[in-house]
C-alpha cells in the first residue's frame, strides 16, 4: 500500500510546464496526422477515407442504388470516426460538390448545394450518395493484401490505414487544411496531365523538374476560368511548393455588354453582383449603367454588365472589374502533406510525383505478390485433385472405411493437410465429376499467370511496364480535358479617382471646428456662408472636384483627402474627423491644394524651414504622416506656394519686428523633417511675451513690393529698399523702423499694379 502510494503521489508531482507541454504536443500531433493533413499515398484526411471504406461496406459502388447520406454518417461515426456529425456530413458534402472538387468522390442525388452558396446542401437526411466512379482507384485493390490494417477506435472490427490509390489523388483533387502551427493549401491537377508526367518519370529516371512541367502545365480547376500566372512563376511555385496562382474570369462582348461565362474557383455570382452594386451606388462606376444575372440551368454562369454608352472602353472596364472585385481571384499554393515516412513535410511537384511512385510500386508490388500467393496455393490444391482422381476408387474407399480419413489420405498418397482437406471437402457428386482434362487444363492456366506474375515481380523493366500500363489505363477512364486555360494577361489595374468623376470646379470650407464642405464652382463667396452657433470659417480653397486636398494640422503632420469624397455645402458638412484620425489634442491649421509638382515652402514659429514638393504631402493612411518636425512648444506656419524656385526670395519677420529677406535657394528640398535655420532667434526670457517667435513666412517673388502693415500705417519696401534687410540664410535680421514693429499683416505687390495684393494675410 505504501509503495502503491509513493507511485501515485510521483505521478501527481509532474511539473504543470511538462504536463502540459505533453500534452499540447500529442494534441499537435494528432491534429496534424489525424485530422488536417492529407498522406501523400492516397490524398484523403482520416474522415474522408473512412467515408469512402464505410460506404464501399455498406455496397454503395457507382452502379448501386443510392441510400440515405445519414446513413453512411451513421456507420462512419458509429463504426470508425468518433467525432461529430455535422463536421463528417459537411466533409461528405465537399467530396460530392462538383464545383468544389476536380473529381468528385461521392455521386449526390438531391440538394448539395450550389457554386454560389456551397454550405446550402440539404441535411443529411433528405440527400442521398453511392460511390462515384472514380473513387473505384480507391477500393480496387483494396482486397488484395495492399494495405495494413489497424483496429477502430473501440477495437471491434479493422480499417485501413490508407487506401491503395491508383492514381495520385493528392495533385488531383488538391485539399485544404488547418493543423497546429502548419496548414496546407494543394490546387486540384488535370488526371491526363499528372498521367503523363508519371509515365514520363517512370520511363526517365533522370527527369528533371523542367521535363515534369512540359507535361503538368498548372493546376485545373473545376471551373474554365482562366489561369493567368506566367509560366515560369508556376515552375518556380512548384520548384518551393509554396506560392500563389491567380484566376480571372472569361468574359465576351455582346452587343456591347460585357458577358462573363466563367468565374474563378469559389467565386459566388452573388457576391461579385454585390461588389459591383456597391460600387455603382458609390458612385464609382458612373459608366456602368446596369448589371443582370443571367445565370439560370442552361448558363450557370452568365454575369451581364451594360455600359452607360457605345463610347466607354469595355476592355478598360473589364479591367477595373478584375481588380476590383471577386473577377479576379489569387489561392494559396503551399503543398504540405504527410509522406510516406510519416511526417508532415513541403514537398516540390517533382519530390510528391517520385514519392508517390515510391508508394505505389509497393502497392502493386504486395498486389502481385498476393495474387502469386493464390495461384500457388491454387496449383498445389489441384496438385491434390489430380491425385485423387487418377486414384479415385482407392480415396472412396479410404474415406469410407478410415477412421481418420484426412491422415489416411496423406499416408496414402504423400498429401499436405492442405490437399486433403480440400479433397474431404468435395461433395461425392463432384468427386464423379472430376476430369483429368480440366484439372491440366487449369493448371496450365494458373502455371503461365505464376511465370507472369513471377516475370513482373523479377524483371525491374517488367514491373515497371505494369505500373506505366495500369497508369494509362486509368487515365483513358477516368480522365478529361483541361478546363482551365492558362493565359497570359497583363495586370489588372483599377480606374483611379480621375478616371470615374465628373470634374468641376469646387471651393471647399473649412470650419475652425473642424467641418468641411465643398461647394460647386468658384463664384460661391466664403465668408457668407452660414455655420452652427459657435463656429467660424477657418479657411477655404478653390480647386477642381478631381485634385487631391491636403490638411496639416498644428502638431507637423499631414492628411490627405480627395476632394469629390467631400459632403455638399448645402448643409453644415460633416466633420473633418470622419475622414482622418487626428491625434489627440491635434487641430488641424492648414488646407493646400496645387499641383503635385508644385513646392512649398514650409516652416515654424522657431525659425526652421525647408522646400518640399506638394506630392510629399499625400498620404493614403487615414491617421496622416509626418512631414515637419516640430520642437516642444512649437507651431507650424503657414506654408507658401514657390512661384520660381531660382528667382523667388524669402522674407520672415519676428514678432519683435525683424525682417531678414534671403534667396529661396538657400534651403534645401526635403521630403520632412525640421529643416535648416531661416531667421536666427534667441530663445531668452521665461514667459511667451518674452520670447521671439517667427511670426510671418512670405515668398516675396522677383520685382515685387513688400507692405508692411503696423495699425493704420503701412511700409512699402520697394525691391531697391528692400536690400537694406537682405542677408544670408539664418542670419538675425534687422528691425524695422520704430512704428512698424508690431506687424499686423502682410502684402506683396508687383510692380504693374501698385493698388492690387496677390495675397493677403
Amino acid at each position: 500500500m505504501k509503495e502503491t502510494s509513493l507511485v501515485s503521489n510521483d505521478y501527481e508531482k509532474i511539473p504543470f510546464q511538462e504536463f502540459t507541454q505533453k500534452a499540447y504536443l500529442n494534441y499537435s500531433m494528432y491534429v496534424i496526422l489525424d485530422r488536417a493533413l492529407p498522406h501523400i499515398g492516397d490524398g484523403l484526411k482520416p474522415v474522408q477515407r473512412r467515408i469512402v471504406y464505410s460506404m464501399s461496406q455498406l455496397g454503395l459502388s457507382a452502379t448501386a442504388k443510392f441510400k440515405k447520406s445519414a446513413r453512411t454518417v451513421g456507420d462512419v461515426l458509429g463504426k470508425f470516426h468518433p467525432h461529430g456529425d455535422t463536421a463528417c456530413y459537411e466533409a461528405m458534402v465537399l467530396m460530392a460538390q462538383p464545383f468544389s472538387l476536380r473529381y468528385p468522390l461521392v455521386d449526390g442525388q438531391g440538394n448539395w448545394g450550389d457554386p454560389n452558396d456551397p454550405k446550402s446542401f440539404a441535411a443529411m437526411r433528405y440527400t442521398e450518395s453511392r460511390l462515384s466512379r472514380y473513387a473505384e482507384i480507391f477500393l480496387d485493390e483494396l482486397s488484395e493484401g495492399t494495405v495494413d490494417w489497424t483496429p477502430n477506435f473501440d477495437g471491434t472490427m479493422d480499417e485501413p490505414r490508407i487506401l491503395p490509390a491508383r492514381l495520385p489523388n493528392l495533385l488531383l483533387n488538391g485539399t485544404t487544411g488547418i493543423a497546429v502551427g502548419m496548414a496546407t493549401s494543394i490546387l486540384p491537377h488535370n488526371l491526363r496531365e499528372v498521367a503523363k508526367a508519371l509515365i514520363h518519370l517512370l520511363e526517365n529516371e533522370d527527369a528533371g523538374l523542367e521535363d515534369v512541367c512540359k507535361h503538368i502545365k498548372g493546376p485545373d480547376f473545376p471551373t474554365r476560368a482562366e489561369i493567368i500566372t506566367p509560366p515560369e512563376e508556376i515552375e518556380k511555385i512548384y520548384q518551393t511548393g509554396t506560392g500563389r496562382i491567380k484566376m480571372r474570369a472569361v468574359f465576351e462582348i455582346e452587343d456591347g455588354e460585357i458577358v462573363y461565362t466563367a468565374l474563378p474557383h469559389h467565386a459566388s455570382t452573388e457576391k461579385i453582383y454585390e461588389q459591383i452594386a456597391a460600387q455603382m451606388e458609390a458612385k464609382k462606376l458612373p459608366m456602368v449603367s446596369d448589371i443582370r444575372d443571367e445565370s439560370d440551368h442552361e448558363d450557370p454562369t452568365r454575369l451581364v454588365i451594360i455600359p452607360r454608352s457605345n463610347r466607354v472602353d469595355l476592355h478598360s472596364l473589364a479591367d477595373h472589374l478584375f481588380a476590383t472585385t471577386d473577377l479576379e481571384k489569387s489561392y494559396s499554393f503551399n503543398m504540405n502533406m504527410i509522406g510516406i515516412n510519416g511526417r508532415p513535410q513541403v514537398k516540390d511537384l517533382l519530390t510528391i510525383l517520385r514519392e508517390w511512385l515510391e508508394f505505389r510500386a509497393d502497392t502493386v508490388k504486395r498486389k502481385l505478390e498476393f495474387r502469386l500467393d493464390k495461384v500457388v496455393n491454387r496449383l498445389h490444391i489441384l496438385e491434390g485433385f489430380k491425385i485423387a482422381y487418377l486414384n479415385i476408387d482407392e480415396v472412396i474407399r479410404i474415406i469410407r472405411e478410415s477412421d481418420h480419413p484426412k491422415k489416411a489420405l496423406i499416408d496414402a498418397f504423400a498429401l499436405s493437410e492442405i490437399q486433403a482437406t480440400a479433397i474431404l471437402e468435395i461433395r461425392l457428386r463432384q468427386l464423379a465429376r472430376l476430369e483429368e482434362i480440366k484439372i491440366l487444363k487449369e493448371m496450365e492456366e494458373l502455371e503461365a499467370q505464376r511465370k507472369d506474375l513471377e516475370e513482373l515481380l523479377g524483371n525491374e523493366d517488367a514491373f515497371k511496364s505494369y505500373i506505366i500500363d495500369e497508369i494509362r489505363e486509368d487515365a483513358k477512364k477516368y480522365g478529361d480535358k483541361r478546363r482551365s486555360p492558362i493565359k497570359e494577361r497583363k495586370e489588372a489595374e483599377a480606374f483611379s479617382p480621375t478616371d470615374v468623376i465628373d470634374v468641376q470646379p469646387v471651393t471647399v470650407i473649412l470650419s475652425k471646428n473642424g467641418w468641411v464642405r465643398a461647394a460647386k464652382g468658384h463664384e460661391i463667396d466664403p465668408e457668407k456662408l452660414k455655420f452652427m452657433s459657435g463656429d467660424s470659417l477657418l479657411c477655404h480653397a478653390r480647386t477642381r472636384s478631381d485634385k487631391p486636398l491636403v490638411f496639416l494640422d498644428d502638431i507637423g503632420r499631414s492628411y490627405m483627402l480627395l476632394t469629390h469624397v467631400l459632403p455638399s455645402a448645402r448643409g453644415n458638412g460633416e466633420p473633418l474627423t470622419g475622414h482622418i484620425s487626428l491625434q489627440p489634442e491635434a487641430q488641424i491649421s492648414y488646407m493646400l491644394t496645387a499641383q503635385e509638382d508644385d513646392y512649398f515652402l514650409v516652416g515654424s514659429d522657431r525659425g526652421y524651414g525647408f522646400i518640399t514638393k506638394f506630392s510629399d504631402f499625400f498620404t493614403t493612411y487615414k491617421n496622416g504622416k509626418a512631414v515637419i518636425s516640430l520642437k516642444p512648444g512649437s507651431k507650424p506656419l503657414a506654408p507658401r506656394l514657390v512661384n520660381d524656385m531660382k528667382t523667388d526670395r524669402v522674407a520672415a519677420i519676428t514678432n519683435q519686428g525683424r525682417l531678414l529677406i534671403f534667396t529661396l535657394n538657400q534651403l534645401p528640398s526635403l521630403k520632412k523633417g525640421l529643416g535648416n535655420k531661416i531667421i536666427s532667434i534667441p530663445n531668452k526670457g521665461a514667459g511667451p511675451d518674452k520670447n521671439e517667435v517667427l511670426k510671418f513666412l512670405k515668398i516675396l517673388p522677383l520685382n515685387s513690393n513688400l507692405v508692411i502693415h503696423s495699425g493704420r500705417h503701412f511700409l512699402r519696401l520697394s525691391p531697391g529698399n528692400q536690400e537694406d534687410y537682405t542677408g544670408m540664410r539664418g542670419r538675425r535680421g534687422r528691425l524695422l523702423p520704430r512704428g512698424y514693429r508690431k506687424v499686423d499683416r502682410i502684402e506683396i505687390n508687383s510692380l504693374e499694379s501698385r493698388d492690387g495684393t496677390e495675397e493677403f494675410e
